[in-house]
């Protein structure tokens, strides 16, 4: 019997402290959200009007960019027509934004001459732009001084492993010119500008103006900003959209990031992109794209125009090459594989939550908790005696599951413990107690009932159990139900409080009911002064000192 009683006990320590120790031996704690930690918040609106099936499309979308941006627990929610996005302790917060905020379509654009202008004229000819598109007006050039050439914008070749015969040509091993002013001059088919042709412009000659956002459309001619921050790229109509990218990534196969490419198959996938690789191959179509270069296009900025190196390609051998960094290298591949959206967004305000902010709330939090956990205390003891003491050591086993299980989702999951988080297990602490007081009212009964204290306890844990388990079903339901239907905030209350409340069970089956059966059987637990059970159960003094008077002749 009394092994019986022991197993659970030694089980539900082993697992509660273990795993404490565990989690502290890994330097592993809980992720904390952006109202305990800092971060960043942004909320999008649709410029036009916009269905809820395209705002839900484009939430999607906006969760996969920022999951795949390896912040913890973003959280991600649609608030009327506008999308909130939050990111807790984002290590590049203007990064994130950046990327998050990247809505419009994603088009693939034949670039016409690309003019090397330096970050000067191209911050003149940006606020040109800016302002002739609050204006509604058109922009004028702007005077390019004299710049280095243009920079290696990269290639499109073949994956890495795949030979020149899997399309029958050999694939061109550096990028055509890189720069032009004027459209080359007609050139033999299947041949590149000559090298220099129309390479820069003249010292002092004007640039092109760049083209206001709102008139950046799909079937004009434009002109863009590179993400380089010092180019500028005449761009013919587009040609296709993101919609024929399956997927990217970046990857590092020879000590050099690249970005490979799987295009989705069909009429709008592989078929579409080979034929705009066969024009762009090798300046084949000089009408078309003249400079062999493909320009990719988001918001209208350019993020990168490489060079087609074959004139065909298969849907999963396709990559980008080029002097990319690793951060670039991902960049691009976010943007490829996440870059369009159904409808078009801008920010209307965004929110920076400081650390120290951040680090206030959490103390706020934890001084709340342990505030509500001694008043409890406190109270269990007073009101029974040694019982409570039980209570207390309770506490602290559920203490020990709650961090190492809260640690390991945080660590496995990416589950980031927020403020309304806290609350949520702080509300707990009343469902856990609530147990304890059932099972101690049980036990009140049937001792005052004349039963002691050992007999008692297991016929009272049984009955009290009932109650227990429907009591906490019910408010686990509740969290249940609070985090199917809510979002944000609520939804993280709700989480933290099933978990809390469905361990709070576990800690009463395994650990309340032993120990109490356990201790039942020791005098000093039963009738030690102050603190005995008896006085606690009956509040009186034990039966053994009664009954003690009477024998003595003290007794009536």
């Amino acid at each position: 019997m009394r092994r019986k009683i022991l197993l659970p006990l030694l089980f539900i320590l082993v697992v509660a402290f273990g795993g404490l120790a565990a989690t502290f031996a890994v330097d592993n704690s809980p992720e904390l959200g952006l109202d305990l930690q800092g971060g960043v918040s942004v909320v999008l609106a649709p410029t036009g009007e916009a269905t809820g099936e395209q705002l839900d499309q484009s939430l999607s979308i906006i969760r996969e960019r920022v999951d795949a941006l390896g912040v913890a627990e973003p959280d991600i929610t649609r608030q009327g027509d506008a999308i909130v996005v939050q990111l807790p302790g984002a290590e590049n917060r203007d990064r994130a934004l950046e990327l998050v905020g990247q809505t419009a379509e994603l088009r693939f654009r034949p670039v016409l001459q690309q003019v090397p202008v330096g970050a000067e004229a191209l911050d003149q000819a940006e606020a040109a732009a800016r302002e002739a598109e609050a204006d509604g007006t058109t922009t004028t050039s702007t005077t390019a001084p004299e710049q280095e050439p243009a920079p290696d914008e990269g290639a499109i070749g073949l994956a890495e492993g795949e030979s020149a015969a899997a399309v029958q040509q050999d694939p061109t091993t550096t990028a055509p010119p890189q720069t032009t002013t004027t459209a080359p001059p007609e050139a033999a088919e299947g041949e590149p500008p000559a090298e220099g042709e129309g390479a820069q412009p003249p010292e002092g000659e004007g640039v092109p103006a760049l083209t206001p956002r709102d008139q950046d459309v799909e079937d004009a001619e434009v002109t863009l900003a590179g993400e380089d921050g010092e180019t500028m790229y005449v761009l013919g109509p587009s040609l296709a959209t993101g919609r024929i990218v399956k997927t990217a990534s970046a990857e590092i196969p020879q000590g050099e990031w690249i970005v490979s490419l799987e295009m989705r198959g069909g009429e709008d996938g592989i078929d579409k992109f080979n034929e705009i690789a066969a024009q762009c191959y090798q300046a084949s179509n000089p009408q078309v794209c003249p400079t062999g270069q493909l320009a990719i296009v988001l918001d209208s900025v350019v993020q990168s125009a490489p060079s087609i190196n074959n004139p065909s390609y298969r849907a999963d051998e396709i990559s980008i090459s080029g002097s990319f960094t690793e951060s670039e290298a991902k960049d691009l591949a976010l943007v490829l594989r996440y870059g369009s959206l159904p409808v078009e967004l801008e920010r209307q305000t965004v929110q920076t939550v400081s650390a120290s902010l951040g680090e206030d709330s959490l103390q706020a939090g934890v001084v709340a908790g342990i505030a509500g956990l001694v008043i409890v205390a406190l109270y269990m003891i007073l009101y029974y005696r040694a019982l409570g003491v039980v209570v207390v050591f309770g506490f602290a086993v559920w203490a020990a599951l709650m961090y190492a299980v809260i640690s390991w989702l945080g660590e496995t999951q990416g589950l980031a413990l927020t403020l309304a988080g806290v609350t949520g297990m702080i509300m707990s602490v009343g469902v856990t107690v609530d147990s304890y007081v059932v099972f101690f009212e049980r036990l009140k009964d049937d001792v005052r009932a004349g039963r002691t204290l050992r007999t008692s306890t297991e016929r009272s844990f049984k009955r009290a159990f009932r109650t227990i388990l429907a009591a906490n079903t019910t408010s686990f339901i509740g969290a249940a139900v609070l985090w199917w239907l809510t979002v944000g905030s609520v939804r993280g209350f709700a989480l933290f409080l099933g978990l809390s409340t469905a361990l709070g069970v576990v800690v009463t089956w395994f650990y309340t009911r032993p120990v109490v059966m356990w201790l039942s059987a020791s005098r000093v637990f039963t009738e030690m002064p102050v603190l005995g059970v008896a006085r606690g159960l009956t509040g009186r003094k034990p039966a053994a000192t009664v009954d003690t008077a009477v024998s003595g002749g003290t007794g009536r």
